[in-house]
């Protein structure tokens, strides 16, 4: 007997932290919008699997609001409520297993309920929703039970944000990553770049001749990349807090922005060329000094007040946040790009939680006129390139 053809087998999508927040927010509500759209392959499975002893009955329950709260409205789907006819397909693909991410037993058990369930070759896609100190022994596991091997179907493991805390351990984390898996089965994804505003960055870049020759130094006077959401920490509190704006937004989110603002043309659209142009620009960033980070950053915390006309606590009153709690939900600063065409264009990058509104945009300003002819103007004319990536998106 041989394998089917890769494109022709089933798949088995499996969500590990199935029971978390990133689940029941952003994936599943995103799965349920392409089953409505008819954008999801035919023979395609979701398997939940958390640590939770919930029952499909309950944790389809679960999705289900999740669906009606974030998936039903007009920003997936454009229809508001939840499809029935659509939900229903849906949660005809759905199963949830419980098993713990510390406990090779329990991968041996998911193995076998997934060679059970699929019947024959099947590709997987393992989706680490976890916590990031779940990433390394899952894949540990994942390579114990046999789940990794390809040769019933193709593996591929997708791992969010963040990845590690720090060079050392984001270094030793891809050890173990590597250890288990090859590097071409291995998604990091940062899922800003999903966004449609994103990927036409390159298009507005590199397809444009009336923006390729200012897109410079002395042409340019500066960049500003701002990310700034109007809610508060939420539940993530016990996440964030070990985290803060800096390792949650700039270190990701807005440093792939900036790459894709900042980099030079790529030879073609293959990941790894675009990858290449991409690092180029992070070795070009200036390294700051101890004086520097003094007088070109800036920290914060959100107080008590108000959001959207409501009333709403300061972070260190809000559920699960340490009272002597040092953790920055805003922060802001300017970096330089020690290249030929950056050379002297400070970037400004800044990030925050309960801002006075939902905004995400970069902005080019580019030079000075050298000489106005409208001297009585109360300010000389500047020259801007907004683009929005959100609420709207437009340039």
């Amino acid at each position: 007997m041989t394998d089917a053809p890769a494109q022709d087998l089933p798949v088995t999508l499996v969500i590990f932290g199935a029971s978390g927040d990133l689940t029941w927010r952003k994936l599943v509500p995103a799965l349920y919008g392409n089953e409505r759209k008819g954008r999801l392959p035919p023979r395609l499975r979701v398997l939940g699997v958390a640590r939770r002893d919930w029952s499909r009955d309950f944790f389809l329950e679960r999705l289900r609001d999740g669906v009606a709260r974030f998936g039903g409205g007009s920003v997936l789907t454009g229809v508001h409520g939840v499809d029935e006819a659509a939900w229903t397909r849906f949660a005809e693909r759905v199963d949830y297993i419980r098993g713990d991410l510390e406990d090779p037993a329990d991968f041996a058990r998911l193995q076998a309920h997934l060679v059970d369930a699929e019947n024959g070759p099947a590709d997987r896609l393992y989706y680490l929703a976890t916590a990031p100190e779940h990433y390394g022994p899952t894949c540990a596991n994942l390579a114990g039970a046999g789940m990794a091997a390809e040769g019933n179907g193709r593996r591929r493991i997708v791992i969010e944000k963040p990845f590690g805390h720090d060079l050392a351990s984001a270094r030793e984390l891809n050890q173990l990553v590597r250890t288990a898996f090859r590097e071409d089965q291995v998604f990091r994804i940062d899922h800003y770049l999903g966004k449609e505003t994103v990927q036409n960055l390159m298009v507005l870049r590199f397809g444009n001749t009336i923006f390729e020759p200012l897109w410079r130094s002395p042409f340019i006077k500066s960049v500003q990349i701002t990310v700034a959401e109007s809610v508060g920490v939420g539940s993530r509190a016990g996440f964030y807090d070990g985290t803060g704006a800096l390792r949650d937004m700039v270190q990701n989110h807005l440093l792939q922005l900036l790459c894709i603002v900042a980099m030079e043309p790529p030879v073609s659209l293959n990941p790894d060329a675009v990858r290449d142009e991409k690092l180029k620009v992070l070795r070009s960033l200036r390294p700051m000094t101890v004086a520097d980070v003094a007088r070109d950053t800036v920290r914060g915390q959100y107080t008590a007040g108000a959001s959207g006309g409501e009333a709403a606590v300061g972070y260190l009153q809000e559920a699960n946040v340490p009272p002597d709690s040092g953790t920055e939900t805003f922060v802001a600063l300017r970096a330089h790009i020690n290249n030929w065409r950056w050379a002297n264009v400070p970037i400004f990058l800044r990030t925050g939680k309960r801002m006075a509104e939902r905004r995400s945009e970069i902005v080019i300003e580019f030079a000075d006129l050298p000489f106005t002819l409208f001297p009585d103007a109360p300010r000389q004319p500047v020259n801007r390139l907004l683009i929005r990536l959100q609420p709207e998106e437009h340039v």
